[in-house]
């Protein structure tokens, strides 16, 4: 049961990325990858918050391995860094790496701290 939940959350997770990050890079004329960084605060939130809510370990496997499994992309956001350095853009990579690191975290604490404070 729990392959097949992680399967679905990530045959919906992944056209989510997609779409969203399609959405946001086109409304900005920044070569900065907004796209990526928007998912993968959103996917931290959500697993914070999942983490935080003490759900069942299918409700996890759906949502959390699989949902924001797919959702969020690390192997993105290490070739968008890369892109940027070609592009001799470094101190946007390095903003890129960090802003990612400080989100991410941040997002994925809010996240546990709010569902675990609703949970009790």
């Amino acid at each position: 049961m729990i392959p097949l939940a992680v399967a679905v959350g990530a045959a919906i997770g992944a056209p989510a990325r997609y779409f969203t990050d399609r959405f946001v890079q086109s409304r900005t004329e920044s070569v900065f990858p907004w796209g990526t960084l928007t998912v993968n605060a959103a996917g931290s939130l959500a697993l914070g918050a999942l983490v935080g809510s003490g759900a069942s370990a299918t409700i996890v496997a759906l949502l959390g391995t699989g949902f924001c499994g797919a959702l969020t992309t690390y192997s993105t956001l290490g070739y968008e860094t890369h892109r940027l350095i070609r592009e001799r853009s470094t101190l946007l990579a390095a903003l890129n790496v960090l802003g990612s690191l400080v989100v991410g975290l941040a997002a994925a604490s809010l996240g546990y701290w709010v569902a675990a404070a609703v949970a009790t």
